[in-house]
């Protein structure tokens, strides 16, 4: 294959993971694959840049002089609140001319400002997401994946999603076997799948401020095969069904049952794509009891079956 060029763009407040994660992804591909990537960096002028966290990064060169490459990457950071218009405007003339259009975090941002997500589906970081909707209206924002393809065009959440995505696009470019090679390298246990949520339950839900209730939290978290109705769990709490239910609620934001469906979910996903188990026995393992249980809460709140999932997202053993 031709050898691709991949060029990032640099700005001041750019957020340094969003940059350097998928930089090492296909520095990594490239030292594994050699002449599969040609990787650039550019600033509007040129002249270096200041991270959000006070880094110092030095592009290779300015906009101007860049050539259109075949991977643009856009990150973000505290930076895209008030975006250079240089950076919006080169966007705008050489966006349309890159084969593939991938953003970070709230580099969507920008590339919302720029017009080239008009009429796409894109994510961005969480908090960030309803801003994006608010201001976009031609954008179709989907606050949940962890990345979303659409096209030439791809968007990923917060941060170190930009790795997840870099790892995707290097597997359609080289194999599963070289984005496994980096993952390993890079020592990420598993590239997430697009589709999957950027929370996990327990990210989703806030920690709670009492321990008993914290204590359950961490028990579902370990026993998601457990008794884990509200009256279980109520009494390991120490407290009434009805005044559990309400505490944790106010406190985690999250009901019971909401909170348990996401742990045991995230359970068997984890299960049908590290393991070989079968699914009836995945299923006992994840609290569902019946296989049928379970291919009911995924197609709910995946919209795939346990079977689809283990065919989309297995993991290939390393080799």
């Amino acid at each position: 294959m031709a050898r691709l060029t991949v060029l990032l763009v640099l700005f001041d407040g750019v957020q340094s993971l969003d940059v350097t994660g998928p930089l090492e992804v296909f520095a990594g591909a490239e030292a594994h694959t050699p002449g599969s990537y040609r990787l650039r960096t550019a600033s509007p002028d040129g002249a270096p840049v200041r991270t959000s966290s006070g880094l110092t990064l030095v592009p290779d060169q300015s906009l101007a002089d860049a050539a259109a490459p075949h991977t643009l990457v856009v990150p973000g950071g505290a930076g895209t609140r008030r975006p250079d218009p240089r950076v919006v405007e080169w966007l705008r003339g050489h966006g349309p001319r890159a084969a593939r259009l991938v953003s970070v975090c709230t580099g969507a941002i920008l590339l919302a400002r720029a017009g080239l997500l008009d009429g796409r589906r894109a994510t961005t970081h969480w908090a960030y997401a309803d801003k994006l909707a608010r201001d976009h209206p031609a954008v179709e924002v989907d606050p949940d994946p962890v990345f979303v393809r659409d096209g030439r065009v791809s968007t990923s959440a917060g941060v170190t999603s930009g790795i997840d995505l870099a790892l995707a696009l290097v597997e359609e470019d080289l194999g599963r076997d070289t984005a496994l090679n980096v993952a390993r390298h890079l020592v990420v246990f598993l590239r997430r799948p697009g589709n999957q949520a950027q929370f996990s339950a327990q990210l989703a839900a806030q920690t709670a401020r009492r321990e008993p209730l914290r204590d359950v939290q961490q028990w579902i978290t370990e026993h998601p095969d457990g008794d884990l109705s509200v009256e279980a769990l109520a009494a390991r709490a120490r407290l009434s069904p009805r005044h559990f239910a309400r505490a944790f609620h106010a406190e985690t934001g999250m009901t019971p049952g909401r909170y348990v469906d996401r742990v045991r979910v995230e359970h068997a996903r984890r299960l049908l794509a590290d393991t070989g188990r079968g699914v009836e026995e995945i299923s006992r393992a994840s609290g569902y009891g019946t296989p049928e249980a379970m291919r009911r809460a995924f197609v709910r709140t995946l919209g795939a079956s346990p079977a689809e999932y283990r065919r989309r997202f297995r993991t290939a053993p390393l080799h």
